[in-house]
């Protein structure tokens, strides 16, 4: 068995986020020991050097698994990729979180999977809208997610911020073609939004002391920073 310290040389990619805690309760609910799953990593997916030592290194969070290790743990611990990791953000993260090899996403959405992979290594999606389509259906991302997958967001929210600065109804056009929504629920959206930031500047500026310009600066900054955030909840807010 090989020490920690002499596993092979991964690949430059880096690995998906690790969930420790959750590896480590997995582990504990199926009553097995660390040599018990190193044991499975090496005779199954035919990783020689685990050892118990680099198991618990995994669960302490001193050490990260590769991808290749994260998807061979899950099959150890009987669950999915997705169970055992952090958060997905990236296109790289939400495939990994369903199990997904790089050659069958970008079979399933048209694409020659060197395009797909250079895509993916640098997160920045060029797929067309039925390309689009077809990624978040086989991904199973939520709209949240596909914006900040396809790159849209930094566009998104440089519309909003304008949005609830200057006048809405001129952004609902440039938004709807960054974010695939209903137009009615998209003008709601946008309203609520350009409410709640014009109100929380004018409640700032009314408390009538020295600081209250500071104070509505601040506030201000604070919501355009969280723009996004604050889209999406008005969008939830006005569905249904």
């Amino acid at each position: 068995m090989w020490p920690v310290h002499q596993r092979p040389v991964r690949s430059n990619q880096p690995a998906p986020p690790f969930n420790a805690p959750a590896a480590r309760r997995l582990r504990t609910a199926l009553n097995m020991g660390p040599e018990h799953v190193a044991h499975g990593l090496r005779v199954s997916y035919g990783l020689p050097y685990v050892s118990p030592d680099l198991v618990l290194a995994w669960e302490r969070g001193s050490v990260a698994p590769s991808s290749p290790e994260l998807t061979a743990l899950a099959g150890v611990l009987w669950c999915s990729p997705g169970e055992i990791t952090g958060p997905p953000h990236t296109l790289r993260e939400h495939r990994v979180a369903r199990g997904l090899a790089p050659e069958d996403v970008a079979r399933t959405v048209g694409l020659e999977f060197l395009a797909y992979r250079h895509m993916e290594e640098h997160n920045a999606w060029r797929g067309n809208e039925r390309q689009s389509a077809t990624l978040a259906d086989v991904l199973d991302l939520s709209l949240p997610d596909f914006v900040t997958v396809t790159g849209r967001e930094p566009k998104l929210a440089e519309l909003l911020r304008s949005a609830v600065t200057t006048r809405w109804q001129a952004y609902v056009r440039p938004v709807a073609k960054t974010v695939p929504l209903d137009r009615h629920l998209l003008q709601d959206a946008l309203q609520s939004l350009h409410q709640e930031y014009q109100g929380q500047m004018v409640a700032s500026l009314s408390w009538g002391d020295g600081n209250a310009a500071s104070a509505s600066s601040d506030a201000g900054r604070e919501f355009l920073d969280r723009i996004v955030d604050h889209f999406w909840a008005a969008v939830q807010d006005n569905t249904g």
